[in-house]
Formats: C-alpha cells, structure tokens, sequence
C-alpha cells in the first residue's frame, strides 16, 4: 500500500454519484431519449388460472399488437438445474396456452405515447376459460390438486431433504419446543421500477438494450439465448438504477418482448413498469411456512433440530437463480450462527397462480433468521433463562473460529457472542428491564428482543454449482487505467444501483494509487465497455469488484512506480506513490508526466520499456469458494398498545461485523435501509391473494411500507474482524441489515405481551394480529379459569 490522500480504504467519502442525482442530472431507463421512439404497454390476465381460447386484435392495428403467435422464434425462459428432482418451467415472455397468475402478459402493444399503447392494450379481447386456480401451498399440496405444469404430475418445483440423526437429542433433551410460523409474501418496491428500451444499431450490427438491471452481462446472455442472437449481436446498457434488492437480477419477460419488438419493427421501443404492474405481476418473495421442533437440555443449550419448510415460490422459475434458490439458502442457513450438534431439515419448494419469485435482500435468511431467534427465546422461556444468556451459550465462540457448521458453511472469522453482548450493552439491558418494570406499573406493555445471524456473502463457483444453476460465477474482472491526462479509469462489470459501489471501487483503486476520489472515473454496467461479471447480488460486490480493482491497481501501481523511477533516474524500489505521484526524496513525478512519457511522448522512456502499458485488467476470486460470513445482533425495544394491536420501536441497536468498513458512511446507509426494510417485513409489509389467487394489495394504499414516521433512530456499532480469504480482510455486507429485524422486533412483541400470555409466530406482526393474538389468549385464559 502506498501513501495515501485520505481517500483510500476506511475513508467516510460522500459518494461520488449523489451529486448527479441531487441535481436531477442522473439518466434511467425513463430519461433516455432516442429519435423515432415509441412507447409499450401489456395486455394483462385478469384471471390467475385459465385457458386461452382466443385473442382479437382491434382492426388497423397491424403491427402495432403481437401475441405469443406473433413471436413463434422467440425462446421460452428456460432455467435449467441438475439437482435432483427439480423440474423444468418454460416461461414464455407472452402467455402460450394458458396463464398462470394475475398479471401475466398476453400481449405487447406499442404506440408513439405510453397513453396511446395502453388505450390499444384496452381495445385488445382476450376470451380466457377459467381453471381451478392455486392460491397457496396447502391447496397446490392437496390430493387431486389442480395442475399449474400438466407434465410434472404435482405442483413441486423441488423437494431437498437434510438427513441427519436425531435419535440421541431426543434422547437426552429435557426441552422439547414445538412451533409453526409463517412469513408473508412481499414485494420488492424499488423507488424505480423495472424499465426496459432496446434497439437495433445498424452500423454495429447489434441489439441495444438499455434495462434497470443489476446484472447486465447475465441479462445480455440470457436476451441472446432467448431471441438466438450471438452475444457479440446484444449489448446491454444499465444506465441510473433506482434500487434493485434482487428484483432486477433476473431476466424479465417484459425485456424479452420489447427486444423482439424492437428489432421486428426496427425502431426503439421503451416500456416502464408502473407500481401497480410492480405490485400485482411483479416477482414476489419471502413466503415461507416452517414447521421446526427443537431439542434442549435444561440450561438451553441446543442439541438438535428438525424442520420443514414449505416456500410458495409461485408459477414459474426465474432465470438465471430457479425456482428453488430460496428453498435451497432456507434450509443450508436455518442454523445460522448456533453451534448445533444434530440438523434434519426437508424443503418444499411449491408452485401456486402467483408471480415468480425472486431472490431479495437476504435471500431466505429473514424467514430463517425469524423462525430461528423466535425458536431460540421459548427455548430461554421454557428453561427460565434470559434470552440473551442462551444465544451467547450456543453461538458458535470465537475460539472456535474457523468453524465449519452443521450445514457445511465456513465461518473464517469473528466473535458471535461478543457481538451479541456488545448489542446488549448498547441498548443497556438493565435500564431497559428497569423502564420496562415501571411501565408494567402504569398498564404499559414494553418488551425487549435479540436476534443474530451471519450473512453469507460473496459466495463463489463451488457454491452455485452445487445449487444446480445454470449459470455459475467465476473470477470477477475489473480495468483500471492511467489516462493520457493522468486521472484514473475503473471499468467494472458489476453495477451500482444505489448501494455506493462507485465510490466504494473508486476508494479501492486511491488506496493503491493515492488520488483523490475526484480524479477517478468509474464505468460500470455496459457490456460493451466493462470486463465480464455476472453483476451485483449476494452481498458479492464490495468482496468481487473491489478485489478485482485492488488487483488491477496494484498492478497499475507497480508498472507506475517503474516509468516514475525511470524519469527520476533511480530504481523503482527507491520510489514510492504519495498523493498522485512517484517520488524520491524531494523529486517527484506526477502521474500526469509518467502517463504523458507513455501516450505522447515515449522517447523519454527506455528502449525496453514493458509495453504492457498503464491499462491493467484483473480477474479476482477469494482464496474460498463458501463465501465470507457477515453476522450481526440486533436489539429492539418496543411498546405495544394492548388495546389497538399498534407496537411502537422505542429503541433499536445494531452491532455488527463485515470485516473491513471500506466507506462507514456508506456502510451506515447500507444498515439503516437494510434494517427499515427489515422494519416493513417485521410490521407492516404483506402481498395478500383471495381465494382465487386475486392480488388484494395492488396499490401502495393497501400494500404498506413503513416511513419516517414509524421508523426509530437506529444506533450502531461496529466491529472489525478481517476476513483472512479477501483482499483487504472485507466481507460482504448489503444485505444483512435486513435480516434480524424480524426476529428482534417480534420477540420484543412477545416478551411485552408476556403477561398476557401472548405468542406471536407470524409476520408481518400488523396490529390486527397483535390484537387478535391478545383476544385469543384471554380467551384460552378464561377457559381453562
């Protein structure tokens, strides 16, 4: 490492991209203007299960309207998976035969204006004949079910099963705990929906494509299978993405259509997702059902444990992650940071008439973190202990890192329960139990609750292989270049999307070099710009393309060091880089002379000079293929208002460790956003179906996010364990505030309601639940008086 400008590693940089969109000057799919572009809008199913038995077009609007029967070249969404029992679900980009939840697309309609295009989507007849519909896991599990895939036989994507032997925890417990809980369906709800704008480029002979996407080169691949186009046809550009949380990491129908559309009349078309669109046919996600039976000695130490789970994944399977990615993350990290002994566990992975669902923030790891630190406090309930004092007596110790788990998971690094205790002292337990005490005095219900967990980032080729994808991440790639002006240039395939990667990467490439970050240039997210990378999800970004451009830069460094001594007339191992130059005692070399002496004026240096240049591209990947293990504790204190339902975060805390904080700042964004995401999953967030698979929650009036209003002030705390397998000791850490909220909140609610008798095991804990939970248990109380 070299001397630095204080913009390097650790550095609380503002982010280099919030000047564009603070000023309005940011471009998304939406602002992009071409000549000649018209505008698209689908033609919806109004049924959730149903038979096509025709489509009218309106008269005079011949190439203006194209169905499933317009597109015979166009490919299905395939995504195929060499586990074993998995079965295969062609996703057409229009509907072919049949649909197979609200919202699938029928057709595509384009005009000069978005309001023309839907007033033709409107004109168009669709005559369905409607089929028994699937809403949910038990009525697609029932014996003579209807069949959302004829061929498969049954409404099973996947069926994965955990043998271990529980035969001696059984044996020895003196605790047995029995629950069921349930997650709710929810959707993602990025600031800016999914947009898409392609075109044909005539003079490079190419498919444009313009998607809010997280992964443009896996999305460049799929759009190339899917219209039989080589992958030199297709270049995909992801311009200003407003979120993405793992909705935009997987290949859309939508992309699909507008891209053959494009190309069949040979002019840009532009379609961009509405909430209502995002609501009801949007990916959905998180719904899971667990069914966990838990083995404990009398001090609450955990012997075994054996679940099931049950995930409605919904109609299809979303290329290029499955259908049963979720299922598969579900039942490898339910045991979490717990040093446990035994582990059997069976996943469902089931398909019902809603839409596809998608890898989000967390991926599983909130369903099991839930059930889990949920299970945990009856655990401490049923032993008489503090809950607190349980977790820090079966998670994994420090000593005893590196671990491997129950479930093959390598934990390189870190201190569980010293995370544990450090939330605990942040939120200062004793006051809390002492508030809590003169609460109770006045009819108050306060309550406190923990939940920890480990996030499992930046997780390699062994491990998707293993998953049966069909598409595997290898080595990461970045470029980093000395200019002819002497600035800097970083190209890398992965993508910013809110989460600071711009900056971040920027902030890599200064600690070897010593610019400053205004110096730097970033490229991110062009295909026909940036090194391959299968893009930004896992929590693999920081990990992959900051290794990636630690990489290049060093190299970069090394080969500036060598011009710098060379116009200084020394040897290279007498100079050093400080602040954008080589130097030598009081002589330097700016990078502006070195990179001059290259580009404009190669006579200055050697005749054998290496002719390498001052462009560097890397391939990186960490030294492990299992990934690096984030884990945090969450603590909440909460207030519930036993006569409405309503709970109230009086108090929230967050200790958690990602190795090394390559931007605190931003890191400190990644944990409050995270955590009110966590916030709305806990509370308020939930996708609700009726009977017929109907979407009831199609409108931000009924489906709920929490804001300012119900969000607490989060306080956090930070320790530093660096990860011996990545450069710089970083981990992965984008998704992890999201994951415990659930948990810590719920237990908080329990231990509230304590008094009354009251057990929470479901989310979103709205306070129709907690007061139907309240009425409930006074009931069982008067009865059994």
């Amino acid at each position: 490492m070299q001397s630095g400008t204080g913009a390097g590693i650790g550095a609380r940089a503002p982010r280099k991209e919030d000047a564009r969109h603070l000023k309005g000057r940011a471009q998304f799919v939406g602002d992009i203007k071409l000549a000649g572009g018209w505008e698209a809008a689908f033609v919806r199913s109004p049924l959730a299960h149903a038979r096509i038995t025709s489509i009218t077009k309106p008269e005079g609007a011949e190439g203006r309207v194209f169905t499933a029967a317009d597109m015979a070249d166009l490919k299905p969404i395939r995504c195929e998976s060499t586990l074993p029992s998995y079965k295969v679900s062609d996703y057409p980009a229009l509907a072919q035969g049949k649909v197979r939840y609200v919202g699938e697309c029928i057709a595509i309609c384009i005009a000069p204006t978005r309001a023309e295009a839907e007033d033709l989507a409107e004109a168009v007849l669709v005559d369905l004949d409607p089929l028994p519909p699937i809403p949910n896991v038990q009525t697609a599990l029932a014996e003579g079910a209807a069949l959302l895939h004829e061929d498969w036989g049954d409404n099973l994507f996947l069926t994965t099963r955990h043998d271990g032997d529980l035969a001696e925890p059984r044996a020895k417990a003196s605790v047995v705990i029995e629950r069921e809980y349930e997650t709710a369906r929810q959707a993602m709800n990025p600031m800016e929906g999914k947009g898409v704008l392609a075109h044909w480029d005539h003079k490079a002979d190419q498919l444009v494509v313009y998607t809010s996407t997280q992964v443009p080169h896996l999305i460049r691949t799929g759009l190339s299978e899917c219209l039989a186009l080589d992958q030199s046809e297709v270049r995909v550009i992801a311009p200003d993405v407003g979120g993405g949380f793992g909705y935009k990491c997987v290949l859309q129908p939508e992309e699909l259509s507008v891209a053959w559309v494009a190309r069949k009349v040979d002019r840009p078309i532009r379609w961009t997702e509405d909430r209502r669109e995002h609501l009801t046919a949007g990916a959905n996600t998180r719904q899971h059902s667990y069914k966990i039976t838990a083995y404990a000695d009398d001090e609450g130490r955990l012997l075994g444990l054996d679940a099931d789970i049950w995930v409605d994944i919904g109609a299809y399977s979303v290329w290029p992650f499955t259908a049963c990615l979720e299922a598969a993350q579900a039942g490898g990290n339910l045991p979490g940071p717990y040093d446990l002994g035994a582990y059997s566990c069976r996943t469902y992975s089931v398909a019902t008439n809603k839409p596809g669902f998608t890898p989000y923030r967390g991926v599983a790891r909130p369903g099991v973190c839930f059930a889990m630190e949920l299970t945990m406090d009856a655990i401490a309930r049923a032993v008489g202990r503090d809950p607190l004092e349980v977790r820090c007596l079966n998670l994994v110790q420090g000593g005893a890192m590196p671990y491997t788990n129950i479930t093959g998971k390598y934990y390189d690094s870190g201190d569980y329960p010293a995370a544990a205790r450090e939330a605990a002292r942040l939120i200062d337990v004793p006051a809390v139990r002492a508030r809590q005490k003169a609460a109770s005095a006045e009819g108050r219900y306060l309550g406190l609750g923990f939940a920890s967990f480990t996030e499992q980032s930046a997780h390699g080729t062994k491990v998707f292989a293993s998953w049966g994808l069909p598409l595997v991440p290898g080595y990461e790639q970045a470029s980093v270049k000395l200019t002819p002006s002497g600035t800097l240039e970083v190209r890398s395939g992965n993508h910013s999307f809110g989460q600071g990667l711009e900056t971040t990467i920027a902030q890599v490439a200064c600690e070897w070099l010593t610019t400053s970050l205004d110096q730097v240039k970033v490229t991110m997210g062009d295909t026909g710009l940036t090194p391959y990378s299968t893009g930004a999800y896992a929590s693999r970004g920081m990990v992959m393309a900051g290794g990636a451009v630690s990489k290049a830069a060093e190299e970069l460094a090394r080969r500036v060091r060598v011009h710098g001594a060379h116009l200084l007339q020394c040897a290279p191992e007498e100079v050093e880089i400080r602040e954008g130059a080589v130097t030598n005692g009081l002589a330097s070399a700016s990078f502006a002379e070195i990179a001059s002496a290259w580009y404009l004026h190669p006579d200055r240096l050697p005749d054998d000079v290496n002719t390498a240049g001052l462009e560097v591209t890397e391939g990186y990947k960490p030294d492990i293929d299992t990934g690096v293990f984030t884990y945090a504790t969450h603590a909440a204190l909460v207030e519930v208002d036993p006569a409405t339902g309503r709970t109230e975060i009086l108090d929230y805390v967050i200790f958690e460790d990602c190795g090394r904080r390559v931007n605190p700042l931003i890191l400190d964004g990644q944990s409050y956003g995270g955590a009110a995401q966590g916030i709305g999953t806990a509370l308020f967030e939930e996708a609700l179906y009726d009977a017929s698979a109907q979407p009831l929650t199609s409108t931000l009036a009924d489906y709920i996010l929490p804001g300012p209003a119900e969000l607490p002030h989060f306080r956090l705390g930070h320790a530093e364990t660096l990860s011996p397998h990545t450069r710089h000791g970083i981990k992965g850490v984008g998704e992890g505030a999201a994951i415990a909220p659930a948990g810590a909140i719920v237990n908080a609610i329990n231990d509230a309601l304590s008094p009354l008798g009251v057990e929470l095991t479901q989310i979103p804990a709205t306070p129709h639940r907690v007061l139907s939970a309240i009425l409930d248990a006074r009931t069982a109380q008067e009865a059994s008086a």
